[in-house]
């Protein structure tokens, strides 16, 4: 995989050009010079002198992807992962921009701890900071917003659920101030309990906790009622249940400022997989049942669902290699998403190449208030080259993490990103 930052001219010949900003879907030429789209025609016969040409029939050229919320480990877990191989990790997988977890040590809930993390990121990809909510997101004391806003995060989130909806008025009435958006984990705990498999059949069979569909959609129908009354945007992150794609569904309907988020392995994956104890499959909240993966990506379709996000959670292999229920939940995944999502839900026709692309682009950039990234004459070079075709083998050695813990390790997947302009 390529990354070009450099003004050097390339011509690329009958590259597929998928914008679900336009909802372009063509074949053309695309002369690339000085870091901006140059040209743009069904054919070039005049290339720029000197200009590297690149055959790519059966190639997209696609905007680059952006991420809502992953993982950054640094500071405090850089035997997860580094901010340099977290940087080496989202361009091997296509993404152009990350936003950032609040959720390293120490926490992201000041200005001076945002500063280090700005300082100490990588050139590329962009690299967005969610501020924390609450003091070492702990969920009790609210974090000096307006300081953490001025100081260049891109929202707010404690990514776990605040300890009570007072807190959240709090907040949301406090955020509207600052304009920026506040990003929500829904869930109950008291519900929840210990529970690590969604609840059914499968985990009475499993052996394992149970977590009640209703742990999540109580708190989406609590925190809808709130919005209803403030009028102040929320985004709800990781939705994983039918029932709450429902809620939300009737929630937009009724006009409510919200946008809901799911990750990729919600997508990909139901709660059939875990009869493995794979606890790379250890997910919070869990892996749903099959009506449930079915209904996220129906809402993925719809637009009920806006973004997909990929919640890159690197942990190292000692901290998996313990019983299912005792694992840390989480995967990594930015290396992974796009070709185990195209080769899932495009191949197979349940997805639409331009609806898959725009969740993983300019959709995330609406939820974190950002202008997409669009393919036209004039615009910067922020693009991605795939391969749907290539194949390869998920191992150390071919993922750029510096975690593995994947359940498609030392497994063959179809489709990689062979070149990033950054």
């Amino acid at each position: 995989m390529l990354i070009t930052e450099n003004m050097a001219a390339e011509v690329l010949k009958q590259v597929r050009i998928l914008d679900p900003v336009t909802q372009t879907d063509a074949i053309a030429d695309v002369v690339i010079s000085e870091g901006k789209i140059a040209q743009i025609a069904p054919q070039i016969a005049e290339t720029p002198e000197n200009a590297e040409m690149i055959a790519a029939p059966g190639l997209i050229l696609a905007p680059g992807l952006v991420d809502l919320y992953s993982y950054s480990s640094e500071p405090g877990y850089e035997d997860r992962e580094t901010l340099q191989t977290l940087a080496a990790s989202a361009l091997a997988g296509g993404f152009t921009r990350v936003a950032l977890l609040p959720n390293t040590d120490p926490v992201i809930d000041n200005a001076s701890n945002l500063g280090w993390l700005s300082r100490n990121a990588p050139p590329a990809p962009k690299f967005y900071p969610w501020g924390a909510i609450s003091k070492e997101g702990a969920g009790q004391e609210m974090t000096e917003l307006a300081e953490l806003a001025q100081s260049g995060c891109v929202g707010f989130t404690d990514n776990q659920p605040l300890s009570s909806s007072l807190l959240l008025r709090r907040v949301l009435e406090y955020g509207a101030l600052c304009q920026k958006p506040v990003a929500l984990v829904a869930c109950d705990r008291a519900l929840r309990g210990d529970g690590v498999m969604r609840e059914g059949k499968l985990s009475i069979q499993a052996g394992l906790p149970g977590d009640p569909v209703m742990s999540e959609t109580s708190a989406i129908a609590s925190i809808c009622e709130i919005v209803a009354d403030l009028r102040q945007p929320v985004h709800f992150m990781r939705i994983s249940t039918q029932r709450s794609v429902e809620i939300i569904a009737q929630a937009k309907n009724r006009g409510l400022p919200i946008t809901a988020s799911t990750t990729w392995l919600h997508l990909l994956k139901d709660n059939r997989a875990i009869t493995s104890y794979d606890t790379n499959l250890r997910l919070d909240p869990p892996l749903g049942n099959p009506e449930d993966r079915f209904a996220l990506i129906d809402g993925v379709k719809q637009g009920i669902i806006d973004a997909i996000a990929i919640d890159h959670a690197p942990y190292t292999y000692e901290e998996k290699t313990v019983a299912f229920a005792e694992a840390p939940p989480g995967a990594i995944g930015l290396e992974l998403a796009l070709p185990l999502l195209w080769q899932s839900l495009v191949e197979t026709q349940q997805i639409s190449p331009l609806t898959l692309l725009k969740a993983l682009s300019p959709s995330p950039l609406h939820c974190l208030q950002q202008e997409p990234i669009a393919i036209a004459v004039g615009c910067e070079a922020e693009l991605i080259l795939f391969d749907p075709n290539a194949v390869w083998t998920v191992t150390a050695t071919t993922l750029k993490s510096r975690s593995q813990n994947t359940s498609w390790l030392k497994r063959e997947i179809k489709g990689k990103v062979v070149k990033v302009w950054s």
